[in-house]
């Protein structure tokens, strides 16, 4: 039998359904940061497409399949990290003496390059007191405010938590 609509033929399930997921993103997105004003949708819808097209070009279909729940997880050690990181840069800060050992620590990880282990190497490099400052071989080089805390471990666990959210794990 055939379809009433030849391009649905054409296009793969998974392609069809992360069109449709991430036009819907980037329209939640478009109308939270503008507003639900009937004059500006055209305008949305040109952002939305040519969004979409940009990340499917960018970031083809069929890749990695997002896990909500690990996602969750990692979010939330994400935003618990940054935060006890935050006091503690802070407590150091504003203490008399400075209470650093500065230094590099490596960091072995298990992501294979590309563009995931660009991607969580941008995410550590979101949390207070440790900055990624190379790569060598599998290892991630990290500058951090206190070497004596447990930095290549801490990273070791959000990494597992970022392979599982991204469902290589």
């Amino acid at each position: 039998m055939t379809s009433l609509n030849a391009r649905e033929d054409d296009l793969p399930p998974r392609l069809a359904s992360a069109l449709a997921s991430r036009a819907v993103l980037f329209l939640a997105f478009w109308l939270a940061i503008s507003g639900w004003e009937a004059a500006d949708l055209p305008v949305g819808l040109v952002a939305v497409a040519g969004a979409t097209w940009t990340s499917l070009a960018l970031l083809p279909a069929g890749g990695a399949r997002l896990r909500l729940g690990a996602l969750t997880r990692l979010a939330v050690s994400f935003f618990r990290g940054s935060a006890v990181s935050g006091f503690d840069v802070a407590r150091r800060a504003l203490r008399p003496e400075l209470d650093l050992r500065p230094g590099f620590v490596t960091a072995s990880l298990r992501l294979p390059p590309g563009n995931a282990r660009n991607a969580f190497s941008a995410l550590a490099s979101l949390m207070p007191g440790t900055l990624p400052v190379g790569m060598e071989a599998d290892s991630l080089v990290i500058h951090g405010l206190d070497v004596g805390q447990p930095i290549a471990r801490d990273l070791a666990r959000e990494e597992a938590l970022f392979m599982r959210a991204l469902g290589d794990e």
